[in-house]
């Protein structure tokens, strides 16, 4: 269905951008272990009030409380917005900036994705004050420095607290739209494994998936270095030796400090070398019924990795090695099998499905432009599909084949 120029356009375009990435100015966010480092760090920067960004459920679940005495018991002044809804529009940004200029000039992002692109997106419009939010869609808008930005995920999985991305949604058109720019990407990562331990199983079970798929579809990409190579590894290794564990046992400090580990790992590798349909499709189906984005991911991935076939098993031997669930010495395709295979038995002991009850027949075509525009030509997959190629997916993700 893709044509031979397209095909060329697409590959040309990802060629340009893999040779541009040393010239592009990255960073990585420095890790602090725990919540009690952020006022020193505070201090240290000569800063007096930061504005902590995060959700009703965080509030409910005490994590907000926790963090609050941190602050307090250090002197700190702060203000606090607790009203991110997943999925943050331009209201929550709008509503949590208000807050800010009341003498903030510092942002702590407490959360998941949401909450963590909520405090990005604060922070680009206290840089750019006369730019609406939707003027800095796309890359490289924002382009001046933002406050100086904590980031606390307190699931495994987005990879917020490392990447450029901030995605927002409008409040009156709902359209969904991501701002990218260096300047967003946060300064500090605590990766503190005591603000997981309240995660429930299930959403354990996918955001963690959601990490792996980061990886995955990083590592199989065509754009990766050495450096995204050995992160998207090493991501893989821990969340296949620690998922398990924390869904199973949610306060277990040394599986939930390596799959904090995995995510920010797994978030710098797809920073850099970006991810797949995997994600596209993910995208348009949790933008157009709200599927949470890590669950979307965990269905799609083997499906995914299936379809790609012998173009990708030796790559998916070295993670089924390295994650030791094959031998050195297995055959490429029983190796990419294996670790296919471990994906769907850990979906399962997950409780969690392969398809979408939601996906209306009549909403496939439009759902394949949207995953067919986000992916081509910037997402360096292993093999190409057009819009047309796609839609047998979302026919196989309603639970029919076409």
């Amino acid at each position: 269905d893709m044509n031979i120029f397209k095909k060329l356009y697409c590959r040309t375009f990802q060629t340009f951008f893999k040779l541009a990435l040393p010239l592009l100015p990255y960073r990585e966010p420095e890790i602090l272990s725990g919540l009690d480092e952020i006022p020193l760090k505070i201090k240290e920067a000569g800063l007096k009030k930061p504005l902590v960004v995060t959700d009703g459920g965080l509030k409910r679940a005490g994590l907000l409380q926790k963090l609050c005495d941190v602050l307090k018991s250090s002197g700190t002044p702060f203000a606090v917005y607790d009203k991110t809804v997943p999925n943050p529009t331009t209201q929550n940004v709008d509503d949590a900036l208000e807050i800010y200029r009341e003498g903030c000039d510092c942002l702590i992002g407490l959360g998941g994705g949401s909450s963590l692109d909520c405090a990005k997106a604060v922070g680009a419009r206290v840089a750019r004050p006369s730019k609406p939010l939707a003027k800095m869609k796309g890359i490289l808008k924002v382009r001046k420095k933002i406050p100086v930005l904590f980031a606390v995920p307190t699931t495994a999985g987005t990879g917020s607290e490392t990447t450029l991305a901030a995605v927002i949604v409008d409040a009156a058109t709902r359209h969904k739209y991501a701002i990218n720019d260096f300047p967003l990407i946060p300064k500090y990562a605590v990766l503190d494994p005591e603000v997981t331990f309240s995660l429930p199983p299930f959403i354990t079970a996918t955001t963690g998936l959601d990490a792996l798929t980061h990886a995955v579809e990083a590592y199989i990409g065509r754009s990766t270095t050495k450096k995204t190579r050995a992160q998207a590894e090493e991501a893989v290794k821990l969340i296949i030796g620690n998922l398990k564990t924390a869904y199973a046992d949610g306060e277990n400090r040394a599986a939930r400090e390596n799959m904090l580990r995995a995510s920010y790992l797994a978030g710098c590798a797809f920073t850099k070398s970006y991810v797949g349909y995997v994600h596209a499709i993910a995208h348009s189906i949790g933008g157009e019924y709200n599927v949470p984005h890590g669950l979307a991911n965990a269905v799609i991935l083997p499906m995914m990795l299936e379809a790609y076939g012998k173009k990708i098993y030796k790559k998916l031997k070295r993670l089924s090695v390295i994650s030791g669930l094959a031998k050195e010495d297995a055959s490429p395709e029983y190796a990419a099998e294996t670790f296919i295979a471990e994906i769907k038995s850990m979906k399962k002991q997950f409780g969690i499905g392969d398809a979408f009850g939601e996906i209306c027949k009549d909403d496939i075509k439009k759902l394949a432009r949207y995953a067919d525009k986000e992916a081509n030509p910037l997402y360096p997959v292993p093999v190409l599909y057009g819009a047309k190629e796609l839609e047998k997916f979302y026919y196989a993700l309603s639970g029919e084949q076409k």
